[in-house]
């Protein structure tokens, strides 16, 4: 089998595209595709706890520590003591962080309804099938139970 008919060849070559893309966007208004994603899990009015954000965006803590703290030294976010459980920290977005979440929430928008005007509806959620099964098998943890490798 040739690498471009595997499944997981042609998921990840896509989303290396799709990463790119956005990361060329990102730059423009100095930031990343990781700083896009952050901003856009963190809830614009009550912000949002530190320890939810990494199981949002599918990042161990380590990493997400670091985004942050370039966030931080980037002015975008900064962090407040939860009034209800001091032991929590809160990420809250400042003013440009606002600005730099609503950028990245019109490039995601602007993407998905490129491909929605190329791609009919029933396609794209034969599409959504097929991915939701494949997380499926991976989730039920048992594909190579019976094979050696």
């Amino acid at each position: 089998m040739k690498r471009e008919e595997t499944v997981d060849y042609n998921i990840k070559a896509s989303w290396h595209a799709i990463a790119r893309m956005y990361n060329q966007q990102a730059l423009k208004y100095g930031g990343t595709m990781s700083i896009g994603f952050a901003l856009l899990n963190i809830h614009t009015e009550e912000g949002t706890p530190a320890t939810k954000i990494a199981p949002m965006m599918g990042l161990e803590a380590r990493s997400l520590t670091r985004l942050l703290k370039s966030m931080e030294e980037k002015g975008l976010i900064y962090r407040e003591t939860d009034k209800n459980d001091k032991r929590s920290v809160r990420i809250r977005l400042t003013k440009e962080g606002r600005k730099n979440k609503e950028k990245a929430k019109s490039t995601v928008l602007r993407f998905n309804e490129v491909v929605r005007e190329e791609i009919d509806d029933e396609k794209l959620n034969a599409f959504f099938d097929v991915l939701k099964k494949i997380n499926q098998l991976i989730e039920r943890n048992n594909i190579y139970a019976r094979v050696e490798v």
